[in-house]
């Protein structure tokens, strides 16, 4: 199976190529290490008595999440080079871990020669993947080099799901060469079962987001945020991580709640920043007044501000009195992660699609620590009751706190696994 892997592998990269090179285009920086793409990596000779370990993640909530990790990682005299796939991973990584990690780089593409390159230059002891991170290519060379792979925060989405489960031998592709696996959940947990992971290598940790300590604002750093995005006295919906569509429902929620006599504003933070034209074109038409923090400081209160900037969403949320979830509203399926509204204690909403998250928003909603809308429609009418109703808002938020503190402690079980790991390797 890996050798028609590799046989298809090419052909299709150059087929979805000119997507992705406009995309890489669209989003900017990716020309620092444009060569790690091809296995290009340079780096430092190991420390005697020290143990290598690669470790890839992807998207700027892992990044956040494996702080904690690398610094208990440095502890432990452990050298960990840290690979992304986005520029706004890279970026992240550089400001906030560089001082801990022997170096940063880009993961190479997942075809034989250039995943073959980079492991000769890398030569790790062991290789940690996070949530969904699993390369065919990557991991038959983990297994070449003798280099156990270990799975943290393992998830599987419900397309996944399904479309392993039609092709079983695509599934074993994935998963033979894994060495352990730590599901987030007890459904991953099943789903990986289901699909021939032996249940003897595996460990159900729980969701490492979940210990994430976040620093709190003051009341004047929230004074002068407010200010600088031009938040009115009044309420902050928080539209978090929204795809298309979403905008357009959260302004009618911001509508309604005036129309009832409400005073207050709409923050939108995209998940995607570069959608700012888009987004801007469906303002426009609105008679809203808004601003973009890109454009710097706003010059006075708005209705609508958009924060079209990435790795600011735990400081934008705690000035959030309620918060939609994005990518969950019809047609969108997949679902944004609603940890960092719970950890901090914020009442939440989110739509019927959140495949990516099913359990952990189930467990939210009968904790009483969220809320589930159907529709552009019931979200504004949702928001609106909560809006005017302080103490619903207040229950809320008592129960994500509490969903919090009951669900800690992932971290900690995660790095014993990874100490055993290590310590196996002599």
């Amino acid at each position: 199976m890996l050798w028609l892997y590799r046989l298809l592998f090419l052909p299709v990269f150059l087929l979805v190529a000119p997507s992705y090179l406009r995309r890489m285009r669209r989003r900017g920086g990716y020309g620092e290490k444009f060569s790690h793409r091809f296995g290009g990596q340079v780096v430092a000779a190991r420390r005697v008595g020290t143990k290598r370990i690669w470790l890839q993640a992807v998207s700027v909530g892992e990044m956040l999440a494996i702080g904690p990790m690398l610094e208990a990682l440095r502890r432990d005299n452990a050298e960990v080079y840290l690979t992304t796939t986005t520029s706004t991973g890279y970026r992240m990584a550089m400001e906030r871990y560089r001082a801990l990690v022997l170096d940063v780089g880009y993961f190479p593409i997942d075809w034989w020669p250039f995943s073959a390159r980079a492991w000769r230059r890398i030569a790790p002891d062991l290789v940690i993947l996070t949530e969904g991170e699993r390369w065919p290519e990557h991991i038959h060379q983990a297994r070449r080099h003798g280099a156990p792979v270990l799975c943290i925060n393992a998830r599987i989405s419900d397309r996944s799901y399904r479309r392993l489960r039609l092709i079983s031998p695509v599934a074993r592709l994935m998963l033979d060469g894994i060495a352990r696996l730590l599901p987030t959940s007890l459904q991953d947990e099943a789903r990986f079962t289901a699909l021939g992971f032996p249940p003897a290598r595996m460990r159900m940790v729980g969701n490492i987001k979940l210990d994430i300590e976040i620093p709190r604002l003051d009341e004047a750093a929230r004074v002068r945020l407010r200010g600088e995005l031009g938040l009115p006295p009044g309420f902050v919906l928080l539209g978090s991580s929204t795809w298309p569509g979403e905008e357009a429902a959260l302004v009618e929620a911001l509508r309604r709640a005036r129309a009832d006599g409400l005073q207050g504003s709409l923050l939108l933070v995209p998940r995607h920043a570069e959608r700012r034209g888009e987004i801007e074109t469906l303002l426009r038409g609105t008679g809203l007044t808004y601003h973009f923090r890109t454009a710097g400081a706003a010059p006075g209160p708005v209705d609508v501000a958009v924060a079209d900037t990435t790795g600011e969403l735990r400081q934008l949320t705690q000035l959030a009195d309620l918060v939609f979830v994005g990518k969950s509203l019809p047609p969108h399926s997949e679902g944004q992660t609603p940890v960092e509204a719970a950890a901090l204690g914020k009442p939440i909403l989110f739509g019927p699609g959140m495949g990516n998250f099913r359990q952990l928003a189930g467990d939210l909603v009968n904790r009483g620590a969220a809320r589930r809308v159907e529709d552009a429609p019931d979200l504004a009418a949702q928001a609106l009751r909560l809006l005017h109703d302080t103490a619903s808002r207040d229950g809320l938020a008592r129960g994500a706190e509490a969903w919090r503190r009951e669900n800690a402690g992932a971290m900690e079980r995660t790095l014993a696994v990874i100490r055993e790991e290590l310590q196996s390797r002599g």
